[in-house]
């Protein structure tokens, strides 16, 4: 009988600790969670929010290759278009995202979160768009911090990441424990 009480008494000092981990580390990241989920539903739904968090993407007047003028040139007309827009603007770019299906490249820059949309095969200018997703995607990672305040090699985002999955991961465990055990409790009574 007393092997039964003490074998009791372990699990509900177990189911304790447990519960006190989950509560404390709930408490202390509860803002970083809350930051994750809605910046993860604001990302799950990008796709369908009607250009609010992610802009269309514009046709260009041909899809042939054959037709399109030279990444020079598209680059020279983004950046024309980006100055035109906000001269203040950096013109530095991150990447050039080619849509052969739709006939558009897309420019993308690397200090600020602002794309251009233009005709691959006129130069026209078809969008200028602000990159919203991208903003957000950011912040749900942790790179924002990187961004600006130019920390190297993603150092916050990788612990930020490291941290958040972590605790996670402890908030799974923690979590089915204070449910599993008080009913294996129960069932050894």
């Amino acid at each position: 009988m007393s092997d039964h009480v003490t074998k009791r008494q372990e699990q509900a000092k177990v189911l304790r600790i447990f519960r006190k981990v989950h509560r404390v580390t709930g408490a202390l990241l509860f803002v970083f969670f809350f930051v994750v989920a809605v910046t993860g539903l604001l990302l799950g739904w990008k796709k369908n929010s009607n250009g609010l968090l992610l802009a269309k993407s514009y046709k260009g007047s041909s899809t042939l290759s054959k037709d399109w003028l030279s990444v020079d040139s598209l680059t020279q007309q983004a950046v024309y278009y980006l100055k035109q827009s906000d001269s203040s603007l950096s013109t530095h770019i991150d990447r050039i995202d080619f849509r052969p299906e739709k006939g558009m490249v897309k420019f993308l820059f690397t200090d600020h979160f602002t794309a251009v949309q233009i005709d691959a095969a006129t130069g026209a200018l078809l969008h200028i768009e602000k990159r919203r997703a991208d903003y957000i995607e950011k912040i749900h990672d942790g790179s924002l911090v990187d961004h600006y305040l130019n920390i190297p090699s993603g150092t916050f985002k990788l612990i930020y990441t490291t941290i958040m999955g972590l605790a996670l991961l402890l908030f799974t465990i923690t979590g089915f424990w204070l449910w599993y055990g008080p009913k294996r409790m129960r069932a050894n009574k």
